[in-house]
């Protein structure tokens, strides 16, 4: 099992990344914009950060981080792009209508 042995100390955001300030003196930084909550947010919801020993919590925007997944990348849900017809892949078998399905 993979234990944090550092412990946040503080947490805030300038507008543009999330800060976490570490006891070590280690600071990890996250782009806000690769969150679409905290994107969303103002400055006083991006700056009402919990912490715990797991992770951080924003109350106002209903959003908690993981220290594990921030470590490892993952800043929450990217924003969806616009949906758009998969392309076909070649080879591939395409369903078609069975009788009760066309006339």
């Amino acid at each position: 099992m993979n234990t944090l042995v550092d412990t946040a100390k503080r947490a805030h955001s300038d507008g543009r990344y999330v800060i976490v300030e570490m006891e070590s003196g280690i600071e990890v930084r996250f782009p806000v914009a690769d969150n679409p909550r905290l994107a969303d947010g103002t400055s006083q919801q991006l700056n009402r950060i919990e912490i715990s020993p797991f992770g951080l919590h924003w109350p106002d925007l209903d959003e908690d981080l993981s220290f594990r997944g921030i470590l490892q990348g993952n800043f929450g849900q990217k924003r969806k792009k616009p949906n758009k017809a998969p392309e076909p892949t070649p080879g591939a078998v395409t369903p078609r209508a069975t009788s009760g399905d066309s006339k």
